[in-house]
């Protein structure tokens, strides 16, 4: 079984290029790539970078010349059109693959309380501004948005204590098992001036 996807003119599929996040891409973008790891053939083509996708397949050249770019998105499944003029979801997706989709919890207002949760590991204020906004038009209550955002400040928060309390072991204690340094040459027992980067060092 193939599944392909022909998409009307843009600059990339994913979503997020351009001066705004288009949830619909990306959410569609996620489905395609589920379906792959579901071992399905998916093939997806851009009018404007791949034209000759477009021109070379029959059922395709046949839709634009009735439809004209009105018919974009157009998804094929082995050849044949199931889907014109917007992208499916992931359960026509599983449906047009004869797959299983088991029950989920990743709703619209999950989604956004992740993209918060990114929006501060990643430190984006656009995004965090963006995805508080689409948070509040779906719904999701400002308390379930602040724990959103303690969780990921204590995930992001975990690596640089870890460092800090490291920092301080040796600093307080002169460690004995150093054998390599950093971004640089180890200087153990060799002369200032004769440096030789050290075994192990991380760059």
């Amino acid at each position: 079984m193939k599944i392909q996807v022909f998409d009307p003119p843009m600059c990339c599929s994913t979503g997020v290029c351009g001066p705004s996040v288009d949830p619909e891409l990306v959410r569609f973008a996620a489905d395609l790539d589920w379906l792959k790891r579901q071992g399905v053939d998916v093939e997806r083509y851009n009018l404007s970078q791949q034209p000759a996708a477009f021109a070379g397949d029959p059922v395709v050249k046949n839709a634009l010349s009735k439809d004209g770019n009105d018919c974009l998105p157009l998804t094929l499944v082995d050849g044949a059109v199931v889907c014109k003029g917007k992208y499916p979801t992931r359960e026509a997706l599983a449906g047009y693959a004869g797959l299983e989709l088991q029950p989920s919890i990743f709703t619209d207002a999950v989604r956004e309380l992740v993209a918060i949760g990114a929006s501060i590991g990643s430190n984006c204020e656009m995004c965090f501004k963006y995805h508080y906004g689409a948070a509040r038009k779906l719904g999701v209550s400002k308390e379930d948005m602040r724990l959103a955002v303690e969780v990921a400040q204590m995930v992001k928060d975990s690596p640089a204590k870890s460092i800090s309390e490291l920092a301080e072991k040796y600093l307080r204690e002169q460690p004995t098992n150093i054998t390599a340094c950093c971004c640089g040459p180890s200087t153990d027992g060799v002369a200032a001036g004769d440096k030789k980067p050290g075994k192990g060092s991380c760059c």
